[in-house]
């Protein structure tokens, strides 16, 4: 009996030694202020149009141990464009762009990871807009991760993708120059177990 028990325990610690980590989980950080979509798309081809989406929430989940085990899922609210014109940001809000009237919500979600090195990750997930889900590819990188002084556990990074306006319904533009969009993504998550410590600063 005694030969049976330890046993049973010698089995026990194996499996819990070669158990996987599991991934920490992390809410994006609105409240604070802390993390922005931001968007630019050239004008006439003299210059950048640039503006953010002010309303989205999300979360991710990242062990940076296995970072391709990695998942960010994001929405946005696509009547929230401000470019800082708002009779522009009506036109961006109507039928010729975002058209939220019918489509008043916009979302991504990641369905896999391919990690490059120094914190570099290639994020690849569908994001649906305007009606139409396609997959898109986000080149992101790791800022960097640690406590915060309000005793919570924050990890942020920055990503960027282009998404080409037509892929999406879009098929007026600001200008013969301006068929596609670039996405800068700025994203600062509290660990999901830390959220009330570090989550109102």
């Amino acid at each position: 009996m005694k030969r049976l028990l330890a046993i049973m325990g010698l089995v026990g610690s194996t499996i819990l030694i070669s158990a996987p980590a599991r991934s920490a989980d992390y809410i994006i950080d609105i409240e604070g202020m802390h993390a922005a979509i931001q968007f630019r798309i050239q004008h006439l081809g003299f210059s950048w149009l640039v503006g953010n989406f002010n309303e989205f929430d999300g979360h991710f989940s990242y062990d940076s141990d296995r970072p391709e085990q990695a998942s960010v899922a994001v929405t946005i609210n696509p009547a929230s464009i401000d470019s800082n014109h708002a009779q522009r940001d009506k036109h961006l809000r109507g039928e010729d762009f975002l058209f939220v009237e019918k489509y008043p919500d916009a979302s991504f979600n990641s369905t896999r990871i391919e990690a490059n090195g120094a914190d570099k990750l290639t994020i690849i997930g569908d994001l649906t807009l305007r009606g139409v889900t396609r997959e898109i590819t986000i080149d992101a990188e790791k800022v960097g991760a640690g406590p915060d002084p309000w005793g919570g556990f924050r990890m942020g990074f920055t990503g960027t993708t282009r998404l080409v306006l037509k892929d999406y319904g879009m098929t007026k533009s600001l200008g013969p120059s301006a068929t596609a969009v670039d996405l800068i993504l700025q994203v600062e998550g509290i660990k999901q177990d830390d959220e009330k410590a570090g989550g109102k600063r």
